[in-house]
């Protein structure tokens, strides 16, 4: 199957820089979202990482151009109708993927592939909901898509050999490097990175070390980019309690618990960066 045109659905931090991606990888790329505002913020955040690449010489103004070009913002779901690949980019909430995918399957052409960008909800329950479940996967980017090299490309047991194969190329095609994982909650990454995440903070919440010096002996003791609370606050404090109680309600591990600490942050608006207060305060 050839890749032409590529819907991305939410404009959000993850969608927009997965719109991104698909656009300066030469796709004809449509971002929708709910609302003008919500389009024009992640339009204006795209549209800025380009002309910043331009000023630093890392595209030409003629790539820029075309770049701009190529992507196109919209608020109806119709206008996704041609699309050989729809990427969802929604929030991770599985009520509102139950949603969204009957309302995609009823609209997108036969052979169009839905793809889902969840990082660790049920892609089966997904795809059942649908007339295609053979053409629907998981692909995960990270945070930020148009940086990060890795993506995990998920198989359902419905899901045909032939998608995992488009959708390996096609991640290629955009610059990354495809890992293959089952539909299990937490695929590969988020398996293993929760429980580091949640046992820093269950040290912060037991007086075992101060937030600077835990990030600061995982660095400088393990070789990681970034500690542990660094990290929490950059992929967003909601978005890991959401993975964490996915991966604890399928499988009871009490290592995946999310902390109290953890909840109630959440509760109380400090995302992280997104929201200018996690960990550590960015106002």
């Amino acid at each position: 199957m050839k890749i032409q045109k590529v819907g991305v659905i939410g404009c959000g931090l993850m969608g927009s820089g997965i719109a991104q991606t698909c656009a300066q990888a030469g796709y004809t790329t449509i971002v929708r979202e709910i609302s003008q505002p919500l389009l024009d913020k992640g339009t204006t955040r795209i549209y800025g990482a380009w002309e910043k690449m331009a000023s630093k010489e890392k595209i030409t103004k003629a790539q820029l151009t075309e770049n701009r070009d190529r992507l196109h913002g919209t608020l109806n779901i119709e206008d996704l109708a041609d699309c050989d690949i729809v990427i969802e980019a929604v929030l991770e909430n599985m009520e509102e993927k139950l949603r969204l995918f009957p309302a995609l399957d009823h609209i997108l052409k036969p052979e169009a592939l839905l793809l889902t960008n969840t990082s660790s909800l049920n892609i089966t329950q997904m795809g059942a909901v649908t007339r295609r479940a053979d053409k629907i996967c998981g692909l995960h980017f990270f945070n930020p898509a148009p940086v990060m090299k890795l993506v995990e490309v998920v198989k359902t047991i419905s899901t045909s050999e032939e998608t995992i194969e488009t959708v390996k190329q096609f991640a290629v095609s955009l610059g990354k490097t495809p890992v293959l994982a089952k539909d299990t909650a937490g695929f590969i990454v988020n398996f293993l990175l929760i429980p580091y995440l949640l046992a820093a903070i269950r040290m912060l919440e037991n007086g075992a070390a101060t937030r600077e010096d835990i990030d600061t002996a995982m660095k400088l003791g393990c070789g990681y980019p970034m500690g542990p609370f660094t990290l929490l606050d950059y992929v967003g404090l909601d978005t890991t309690l959401w993975a964490a109680e996915a991966i604890y309600e399928e499988y009871k591990d009490p290592l995946y618990a999310p902390s109290p600490l953890l909840r109630r942050m959440v509760q109380s608006g400090q995302y992280g960066r997104k929201s200018g207060k996690g960990f550590y305060d960015y106002k």
